[in-house]
Parts: C-alpha cells; structure tokens; sequence
C-alpha cells in the first residue's frame, strides 16, 4: 500500500541542513530556559532585597546609636545617606533584571504588530543574551519570510496579467464582433487558460512544499524505467531542435523507494530547463550513479550556463532568463520535491559550456 509522507526540507528562507520545522537547538533551548531563569532571578532578587534591608537596618541602628548625642541634624544626614544608599543598589538591580524583560516584551510587541524591524539588545546577562540571540533570529527569518511573500504577490500578479490580458482581449473581439467566435479563437483561449492552469498548480505544489505539508504517495519503483521514459517521451522534441539526449546509467539497479509521479515531475523540470537552453542544439545527458547512501541523477546540458549574478537566486520563485518562456518555478518545484524525498537538488556546475545539476535520493 503506497505510503504517504511530508516535506522533510524547509520554506527558502530557512537555513539549508537545518531540520524543519525546527526540534530544537541554541534558540529552543534559550527560549525553554527563560521561565526558569526569570523564577531563579525573581529568587535571587527577592533574597538580595532580604540581605540588603538587614545591612541597611544594621547601618541605620549603628547610625543612630553613634549619632543620638550629635542630635537631630546628625540622624536626618543619617537617614539620607542610608535612602541614598539604597536607592542606588535598587536602580541597579532593576536596571540588571527588569529593563532587559521590558525591552525584550515592547520588542515582541512590535514583531506581533507586523513590525519586523524589531531587535533587542544582546548586551545583557549571559541568560538574557541567549534569549535576545535567538529572538533576534527569529525576526530577522520572519522579516526575510514577509519580503519574500510580498516579491511573492508582486511576481504573481505579474506573471498572471498575460494569459488573463490575452483571454480578455479575445472575449471582448468576440463580443465586438471582430471574432466570430469559431473553433481556432477557442483554442487560443484554451491554451491561455492551460497556461493559467499550470502556474496555480506549480504554485500549490510549491506552497504545499514549503509548508511541510505536500503528501507523498511512496512506493518501490524503477528509477531506471521512469529516468528511459522521460528521456524517450523528449527525444523527438529535442531531435527537432538538433539535440541529442542520452541517458547512462547502470545496468540494473533495485527498486526504489519514491513518489514516481513527483520524482518524474522534478525530473522533467529539469529536462525542459535544459532543452530551452540549447535553441540552437546541443546534447543533454542523464546520468544516473549509485553510491553507498544516496542515488544521484545528474542532467547534464551543453547551453550557455546560468548568469553567475543569478546562480545564487536560482532556486528562487520565478528567477528565469529574459528570453524563457517559462513561469520561472520549475527549480524551485524540483528542488522542493526532492527535499520531501529526504534527497536535495543542487546546482553542481555551470558555465560557458553547459550546466550541471544533480538530483539525490536517499538508498
């Protein structure tokens, strides 16, 4: 019966190697020792406060014995340099414990007003520095998280005004008259809303998998068979644009533990990246090797390279040369399926002779 599995990667934003969603680590551990180190202040604090009113009332009984035969001028400077005294050791406690938790709850304030700007300052006792670390952290990753929903929403509705303008304006020429409404104005209004079709599910799909909730249907397939069938299913499209695609692989391997529909997915994302790269031919290779803990299935292409500006962005939401006539997601799809097999994808070379990139899955 197939089994069924979540995202074991993270959203973009969250530091690679890094467990998600997070089970524990320097700022868990801060965060799960805060209660207990604001109790042992509050203990210490109170116990201070005990030693310092029996010194204090020491002082002042010593005081006022010395100074009786001086008189009542001599008791009142007394009394003063005591509340002095005392006054000075107070602000300093609650200038050690108290201003670093207000500081610390006006900050949380802000974060959870939308203000992401909002940091504490670190320089405090080593408890309170652990704790101000990692929520610091937190909103800096909760800031990067808004900027990219809002390079999100502007990027979306970019990629959606085209089909939509097309599909508007066909309706209106039909509408006008202009059109007549026939079978060949249908089909253009039919791909317009394929392509609509496409983007909101890679969209899902790249939502589902940044949330660590996209379902794996798992089951023992042929990698081998999937690798012959998706490289056979672009063989006449490529032989038409003079690029040639092999495949190398072993001659046999053991069934594999994987979603074949979302393993074939990433695989053709790659595919057609590389086909789109090389207009004017070229070859593309589909490598296939086993090692001791991981299966890599490396597409090899002969185009241009990717931009080194963009190599860092690559995996990005619609990162896409200027001339692509795609969503500019299919990286970033690929690369969120393969996390939620337990594997990775990486950009392994790239460069004036051709891009590399290396899909992995767990043995």
């Amino acid at each position: 019966m197939p089994m069924r599995r979540g995202f074991q990667g993270g959203p973009q934003w969250w530091p690679e190697g890094e467990h998600w969603p997070p089970r524990g680590g320097r700022g868990s551990e801060a965060w799960a020792g805060f209660g207990r180190r604001i109790f042992k202040g509050a203990l210490v604090f109170i116990g201070f406060l005990m030693v310092a009113a029996a010194l204090i009332g020491a002082v002042i009984a010593t005081a006022v014995a010395g100074v009786a035969s001086a008189g009542r001028l001599g008791v009142v400077l007394t009394t003063l340099l005591v509340v002095v005294l005392a006054g000075g050791l107070l602000r300093l406690v609650i200038r050690r414990t108290w201003t670093p938790v207000r500081s610390l709850i006006n900050a949380a304030g802000r974060l959870a007003d939308g203000d992401y700007s909002a940091r504490v300052d670190e320089r405090s006792s080593a408890g309170m520095r652990a704790v101000g670390s990692s929520f610091n952290s937190m909103a800096e990753r909760l800031e990067e998280a808004d900027e990219q929903r809002r390079r999100l929403m502007s990027d979306l509705g970019h990629e959606l005004r085209t089909p939509l303008a097309v599909i508007r304006g066909e309706i209106e020429a039909v509408i006008d008259g202009v059109h007549d409404g026939g079978p060949e104005h249908m089909e253009s209004l039919l791909d317009e809303v394929e392509v609509l079709e496409r983007l909101i599910e890679d969209l899902r799909v790249l939502t589902l998998s940044e949330a660590g909730k996209l379902p794996l249907q798992l089951e023992q397939a042929d990698l081998l068979k999937l690798v012959d069938e998706v490289a056979g299913s672009y063989r006449p499209t490529a032989s038409a644009s003079g690029i040639e695609i092999r495949v190398e692989a072993p001659a046999e391997i053991q069934d594999v533990e994987m979603d074949p529909v979302r393993i074939r997915q990433a695989l053709t994302n790659l595919v057609v990246k590389s086909l789109r790269a090389m207009p004017d031919g070229g070859s593309l290779t589909i490598k296939v090797t086993l090692e001791r803990e991981a299966i890599f299935i490396e597409v090899i292409d002969t185009g241009p390279g990717i931009d080194p500006e963009q190599l860092d962005e690559v995996f990005g939401r619609f990162v896409k040369s200027a001339d692509s006539p795609g969503s500019g997601l299919g990286l970033s799809i690929a690369r969120g399926l393969m996390r939620a097999h337990g594997g990775d994808l990486r950009i392994t070379a790239s460069g004036p002779t051709g891009t590399s990139a290396s899909m992995s899955l767990p043995r």
